[in-house]
């Protein structure tokens, strides 16, 4: 449903952010996105979701190619960016009905969709408020109802849980779990290992622009023994930065 082929992104003349990163996610699958900052992690969404393009490789997305048919692609998933402070001048339910319209989602369907999605985010009181008012945590809950209004088959999701409540959190990760029961997939880019490993099928683990790791936590942890998930993390990336000073 997602599949990256040799992705490589170069910022100015030399820097490769990303470099010949490929991965794939089928049907009915949670990858959770892991790496400390700079690793290249929204680098590479935005290249799935077509906000950048690669110097090389291609993103595909429920078999349509980001950049050879970008509108097909972009209606078949669901995006929330890293920062949910756009269009603040908007009321709720004006910013949900702007990306529905895009989305060309039927009246009957939103009607049916949104007040179930806000409820369950406990914002459903919120949606006449601007969003300028809104709590940092309630602008990303909007942003990710606004993303799912269209109920795309592919989540790709960018930090999502940053500045949500722990009843907000707990809805999400049982929001991916119910999507991706259904036969969708979700890939979502986080720094909290814990919900990785309680939450993913498959983790992908990069730092410094490549790939570190691609597998299940138990792989992973079966090839460290005695290590929690963290412990391995952070070996990993100690390992790989000190390569990087080598060169």
């Amino acid at each position: 449903m997602i599949r990256a082929e040799h992705l490589t992104m170069i910022y100015g003349k030399d820097f490769k952010a990303v470099e010949d990163l490929s991965f794939s996610i089928g049907k009915g699958e949670i990858v959770g996105f892991a790496g400390p900052n700079g690793a290249g992690k929204t680098t590479v969404i935005k290249m799935l979701t077509g906000i950048l393009r690669p110097a090389e490789g291609r993103a595909l997305i429920n078999g349509f190619d980001i950049q050879k048919e970008p509108l097909k692609a972009k209606a078949s998933f669901a995006y929330v960016a890293d920062n949910p402070d756009v269009l603040l001048q908007l009321k709720g339910v004006e910013y949900i009905n702007f990306i529905a319209d895009i989305y060309k989602v039927p009246d009957e369907e939103r009607k049916a969709r949104v007040p179930e999605l806000a409820e369950r985010f406990g914002i459903l009181d919120a949606l006449d408020t601007p969003m300028r008012e809104y709590s940092h945590g309630m602008r990303q809950k909007l942003m990710v109802i606004a993303a799912l209004t269209h109920n795309p088959p592919a989540w790709i999701l960018d930090e999502p849980m940053t500045g949500l409540d722990p009843s907000a959190a707990y809805e999400l990760k049982q929001m991916m779990r119910e999507h991706a029961a259904k036969g969708n997939c979700v890939l979502f880019s986080t720094h909290v290992l814990e919900v990785a490993e309680k939450l993913c099928d498959h983790i992908l683990i990069m730092n410094h622009g490549h790939s570190l790791y691609q597998g299940t936590v138990d792989e992973l942890s079966a090839a460290h023994p005695g290590k929690d998930l963290e412990e391995i993390f952070l070996s990993m990336i100690d390992h790989r930065s000190t390569q990087e000073e080598e060169k």
